[in-house]
């Protein structure tokens, strides 16, 4: 999978680009310094992405952030895929990706979810939306973070 990445090396720089999917930082708290950025899409998010990339810092505390992503007043799912989480993050179609990220993130240990619930369709003007694009338009934004020496 490559959803996620992670570090425990000073100064090596990682990055997960999104468009509309969630991306996450999870930093370790205690111990030896540790990182991992994720690109959590639905299918990440079902699959396990979040608490992998947190198995990967050990057993350190950790803090995590949730970046920009498309919001549940825009991302119209199927029932195959509300299905896959927890009743009450779909209501009437419409799936709820950041706390999907900040439960998933929860479960896996992490002590403190810092969420910011900006929709990347509904804000053209600061963020890019796959689902919002026009035709052959392209970009993204996403996760950066690197441990300092």
């Amino acid at each position: 999978m490559g959803d996620a990445l992670w570090t425990d090396e000073p100064e090596l720089p990682l990055l997960a680009l999104c468009a509309d999917c969630v991306p996450i930082a999870i930093v370790a708290t205690s111990g030896a310094p540790a990182l991992a950025v994720v690109h959590a899409g639905w299918r990440g998010l079902a699959g396990g992405v979040v608490a992998a990339a947190r198995a990967a810092l050990g057993t350190r505390e950790a803090a995590a952030a949730v970046g920009p992503a498309i919001g549940p007043c825009c991302y119209a799912v199927g029932p195959e895929v509300s299905a896959r989480f927890d009743p009450d993050l779909s209501r009437g179609g419409f799936l709820d990706l950041w706390q999907a990220a900040a439960r998933a993130l929860e479960r896996a240990g992490v002590a403190r979810v810092d969420c910011l619930e900006l929709c990347t369709r509904c804000n053209p003007e600061l963020l890019f939306s796959f689902r919002a694009s026009a035709e052959g338009r392209h970009g993204a934004q996403g996760v950066i973070g690197a441990l300092e020496r």
